[in-house]
């Protein structure tokens, strides 16, 4: 994706294109590069597919929801940054938590936030099913992208989410009945608000854009032991 048809395809998802913005872009894209020498980040290290694979993807988030009209959003398994540090990018009003497990991504992802001058978010180093133990009902919205099951993801985090917040699932290829049980809705108190399914621009790979919305509080016992989780998805 050249950064011409990039910045189009951008403001057609509605999100405000200044220099500042794209610059923290290209920066972000050779601090990447740089550090994926020596850690494993990515295996997508042309620029043009970075920009289509994860910065555009990152951001078609914008076909589904306002971010404008969000205070607090938690970014659950952050990896190189994607769509954290993306978002705050583009939208620098969100006060933002990465979360990741691996202490290498934390110490890398504070350093980009630390390069690209960011204010308002930091990256944490623990599971985000103890983080939201200690985090109940602080966060507008939850993110994740390609990080597991629909079923682990939604109890690990519900508990960080406000009631009427939202949790987003970027997903690829998406089956909804095989996903997303009556039983996991019912336990966690969640809705099904959206499913947006669409092709990737110019690749044309599928993607899906799962939104629940978190109802009334939740079970005091949830989320579990992750041994748990694993052995008895909801």
């Amino acid at each position: 994706m050249d950064k011409e048809i990039f910045e189009r395809e951008i403001l057609k998802l509605g999100i405000d294109l200044d220099e500042n913005k794209l610059n923290k872009l290209d920066k972000f894209y050779k601090f990447l590069i740089e550090k994926n020498k020596v850690m494993n980040l990515t295996a997508i290290t042309d620029e043009k597919e970075v920009y289509l694979k994860h910065f555009y993807d990152s951001l078609t988030i914008c076909r589904v929801i306002d971010l404008r009209e969000y205070d607090s959003l938690c970014d659950v398994g952050s990896g190189a940054g994607f769509p954290g540090i993306v978002l705050k990018i583009f939208f620098p009003h969100l006060k933002i938590t990465l979360i990741d497990s691996l202490n290498k991504r934390v110490n890398y992802l504070n350093e980009l936030i630390s390069v690209l001058s960011l204010k308002d978010i930091k990256a944490k180093h623990i599971r985000m099913e103890d983080f939201s133990k200690d985090n109940e009902e602080k966060f507008d919205l939850i993110t994740a992208r390609a990080v597991a099951s629909t079923s682990l993801l939604s109890e690990i985090s519900v508990k960080a989410l406000k009631i009427k917040g939202k949790l987003l699932l970027y997903k690829g290829i998406f089956n909804e009945e095989e996903e997303i049980s009556q039983n996991l809705l019912q336990e966690l108190s969640l809705k099904i608000e959206l499913i947006e399914k669409f092709n990737l621009i110019l690749e044309n790979s599928q993607r899906s854009l799962v939104i629940l919305s978190k109802e009334k509080k939740t079970k005091a016992k949830y989320p579990r032991m992750m041994s748990k989780i694993k052995k008895e998805l909801l």
